[in-house]
């Protein structure tokens, strides 16, 4: 099977090549915001002329968009605009230009519906002071230098902080291939990214016919259906705050960077801000590491795994926990969960968003009409079930499975219409109506039982 990995290193540049990397940045931003000029000029005088009564036949002919126009464009042009081009890769100006190509397609999809999601703004000009340094290379020498280095398009070979070995040992063996290099700037760091095209061998999951319904959480950030001991939740940015709210007070009595009236930061303030940086920087490479740690282990043991569809847009929406779920990281939980479970030959499954976990019992699959969130044992009146809450979502969660539709893919949609939109009734009643489990005595009907066990319900 091949998929794209991304390969990831610290870069140790020379002084030299450090002036090189963020020149090649500021060319990517140059060419970004040349072509953003012509083509904003060119809407400006269509929409002029149309304010005159021109039909849209005489109008000014329109800009293309492609990254080919642009591009052909830019190499028209590019004496005049940058004399000095030659001294930067002609990667780094294409990198650009393929960047605004595809924020002009998202702004037009948007604009017409076709694009899913929030509707995407017009592209606006990158400033050197805000945007982060980038740029990507797709040709030229792109390769491994022994052990501790790497070479890249005109920047020569760059030392690595880190062993290259595990992606060397790849390309040797003849099972990746590179594609592209992205440099960027983090926190004052160097780093390259290689994207590769990996040949994987087939697997499967040290437990292929386990089911574990997975439920998150601030609390807790994971809880399992089986009876494996929870995940805490490790909430980095919540052990940082304190040094953060050092450092941002630190920042904060400095002359910092003014843009009405031009004033320039000061050398303190920088050291200030970037202190604060890496701080930060060290939050999300902890919190990255323990979702990998975590959906590994996961992808690598069950055969199905169910998780619910958060509304995570709309649960950071409260202030009071916006924070705490943000530093959870459901989104990157789940979405690193589909591809793991894909390249691991295991299923994911999704519950719908208006599945009931919590409220349902998992016992008899009586619903409950409201359920307060500081409510963290859950009584059923119907069974008496006394259980946790979050065990109790999560084996709801693993009794969705024989609901699900075979072969549809690594995200499956249940089969029972809780993927579907509220109803004008709401969702209570909607969720109260509807049958949770399967009738007992039908041909392969399991349901949870409070021990978190699997029990056939044709052999009581």
């Amino acid at each position: 099977m091949r998929v794209v990995h991304a390969y990831r290193y610290a870069l140790d540049p020379t002084p030299r090549q450090e002036r090189l990397l963020r020149s090649h940045c500021g060319a990517a931003r140059l060419a970004f915001n040349w072509g953003l000029a012509r083509v904003k000029a060119n809407l400006a005088q269509r929409e002029a002329e149309r304010s005159y009564g021109i039909p849209d036949a005489q109008l000014t002919p329109p800009l293309s968009w492609s990254m080919y126009s642009l591009r052909k464009s830019w190499n028209g042009a590019k004496q005049e605009v940058a004399p000095w081009w030659a001294e930067n890769s002609k990667e780094s100006y294409a990198c650009g230009l393929d960047r605004l190509a595809a924020a002009l397609t998202n702004w037009s999809e948007s604009r017409k519906g076709t694009r899913k999601g929030p509707k995407v703004g017009f592209p606006r000009f990158r400033s050197k002071r805000k945007k982060a340094m980038s740029v990507r290379f797709t040709t030229g020498a792109i390769r491994l230098d022994g052990r501790t280095h790497v070479v890249l398009p005109v920047l020569g070979r760059i030392k690595t902080h880190e062993s290259t070995r595990k992606l060397a040992r790849r390309i040797e063996a003849g099972t990746a291939q590179i594609r592209s290099a992205t440099v960027r700037l983090e926190a004052g760091r160097w780093i390259v990214s290689f994207s590769v095209q990996v040949e994987r061998a087939t697997t499967t999951p040290s437990r292929p016919e386990a089911v574990v319904g997975v439920d998150l959480g601030v609390k807790t950030l994971a809880v399992y259906s089986d009876g494996r001991p929870p995940v805490d939740n490790p909430r980095h940015l919540a052990a940082a705050s304190r040094k953060l709210r050092r450092l941002s007070r630190a920042v904060s009595r400095k002359q910092g960077p003014d843009r009405r009236s031009g004033q320039q930061p000061s050398g303190r303030w920088r050291q200030a801000n970037a202190s604060r940086n890496r701080v930060h920087y060290r939050v999300a490479a902890l919190r990255r590491d323990a979702i990998h740690k975590l959906t590994t282990t996961l992808a690598g043991e069950y055969g199905t795994l169910v998780v619910e569809d958060l509304h995570i847009a709309g649960m950071v929406k409260n202030r009071r926990l916006a924070r705490a779920i943000s530093d959870a990281g459901f989104g990157e939980i789940r979405r690193q969960l589909a591809y793991k479970t894909e390249w691991g030959g295991g299923r994911l499954v999704v519950a719908g968003r208006w599945f009931a976990s919590s409220k349902t019992c998992s016992g008899c699959g009586a619903v409950k009409a409201k359920l307060a969130l500081s409510e963290r044992t859950y009584t059923c009146a119907a069974c008496g079930l006394v259980l946790d809450r979050d065990v109790n979502a999560a084996l709801n969660l693993a009794s969705l499975v024989k609901h699900t539709v075979a072969g549809s893919g690594p995200e499956t949609s249940n089969g029972r219409g809780v993927d579907r939109k509220t109803p004008p009734a709401g969702a209570g009643g909607c969720e109260a109506s509807t049958p949770h489990r399967a009738l007992p005595g039908s041909d392969g009907d399991f349901r949870p039982v409070m021990d978190g066990s699997l029990r056939n319900t044709e052999t009581q």
